[in-house]
């Protein structure tokens, strides 16, 4: 790699574990948040559910956006807007505001996370990318050993402390990408992520379509109803269900980020050498049924953290290696790509958690067996993928 080349990315490592950090220090706190300010577990899916819409309708336009004018400016501004979402809802404790709040954070993700998911494929090859994008996925899961722990704490003080530190975070994140992150000029792009040639938006969306390209992004829309709705009520079943108090949260996001961090830098890349994209993304599902289903089934906190780590883990795998597979469907485009990407799993996101809330109202164990038909549906849909060879993905 290049000097500029290795500069950019390790900018966008840094500003990846400072978001990821202070979004995993509010984790731990909103079930508590949630009792102390009476909210039902509805009010709480509306919140992540009005920050996966905002993210579907914005991820495309920005991805495209972002491949004509250039990916330093989105991402400043995403950063930064993060900062504003954190601030509002520390200031309030209006449900309206909150949602608010929510709604601008997912507009900031939607300029953060697919744009710097491109610029990686921009300035990397495909052999690269897979390593690259997996420290990407590692550097997320830093900020969750770390930002529980420090959220718990902080907790103590006050529950709007872990959000006030997510704000200043989410400066630095912005002030570090502004100062340091080559501009789009001084990066150079490899001819296998060349920039997207002047097509109007619809004759460019038409041509990444390919059949490939539709089967993995059916399985990305249908995965992401079993991924958000596991994840998006998970601290609140956990302290339902199981009793588990915001040191048993935090332990458990932490022991998670420590085998994220270990599987993503240290095995990823040799897992996508040895079993290429497809294989690792049905064990991934298989692993998430498997474990889903015990902590259905658990009787005690230990097999409940041993089940959730398991999940964690395969999800943690999931991430990385579809937006690898992806990124190596086409030689061009990667901010549309991404951006759709983005929309699709936003697609899921929104419902998601609607559906995960509503259920966790009604009875405590609905929400997991529907997620579990999501992931076997998604598990069924990636047997149609059948491999990634020579930067081509068939199906079956």
């Amino acid at each position: 790699m290049k000097k500029q080349t290795k500069r950019a990315i390790f900018v966008l490592l840094i500003s990846e574990f400072l978001i990821c950090l202070g979004i995993s220090l509010v984790i731990p706190v909103m079930p508590f948040l949630k009792t102390s300010l009476h909210l039902t577990a509805f009010d709480m899916g509306v919140m992540t559910s009005l920050f996966a819409l905002v993210q579907f309708i914005a991820s495309p336009i920005v991805g495209r956006i972002s491949d004509k004018l250039g990916r330093k400016n989105i991402l400043v501004a995403g950063l930064f807007l993060y900062m504003l979402s954190e601030i509002l809802f520390a200031i309030t404790n209006n449900l309206v505001m909150f949602d608010i709040s929510r709604a601008v954070g997912g507009l900031s993700a939607a300029m953060y996370v697919p744009t710097s998911m491109a610029l990686a494929a921009d300035i990397t090859t495909k052999r690269e990318r897979a390593k690259v994008i997996g420290w990407l996925s590692a550097a997320f899961s830093a900020g969750l050993i770390l930002g529980p722990g420090i959220g718990g704490i902080l907790a103590n003080i006050s529950l709007k402390s872990p959000f006030w530190l997510s704000a200043l975070l989410g400066l630095l994140g912005t002030i570090s990408l502004w100062m340091f992150l080559p501009n789009d000029g001084k990066m150079d792009s490899h001819e296998d992520s060349a920039r997207v040639e002047e097509h109007k938006p619809v004759s460019v969306f038409l041509k990444t379509m390919s059949v490939p390209m539709i089967v993995l992004f059916a399985m990305i829309l249908v995965s992401a109803f079993g991924l958000q709705g596991f994840e998006s009520i998970y601290s609140l079943y956990v302290n339902e269900v199981f009793k588990f108090t915001m040191s048993n949260i935090a332990l458990v996001l932490t022991l998670n980020g420590v085998i994220s961090i270990i599987m993503q830098v240290v095995f990823f890349d040799r897992l996508v050498v040895w079993l290429k994209e497809a294989r690792i993304i049905r064990y991934c599902f298989f692993l998430s049924i498997i474990g889903i289903a015990w902590i259905i089934l658990a009787h005690s906190k230990w097999e409940v953290v041993i089940a959730t780590l398991i999940v964690f883990t395969a999800y943690d795998i999931l991430r990385p290696a579809i937006t690898t597979l992806l990124t190596k469907m086409s030689t061009s485009d990667q901010g549309l790509i991404n951006g759709m990407n983005m929309s699709l799993t936003s697609v899921g996101n929104v419902i998601g958690p609607l559906i995960s809330g509503a259920l966790l109202d009604m009875n405590y164990h609905l929400p997991y067996l529907v997620v579990i038909v999501f992931m076997m549906l998604s598990f069924i849909i990636a047997f149609f993928i059948k491999n990634v060879s020579s930067g081509e993905v068939k199906v079956d």
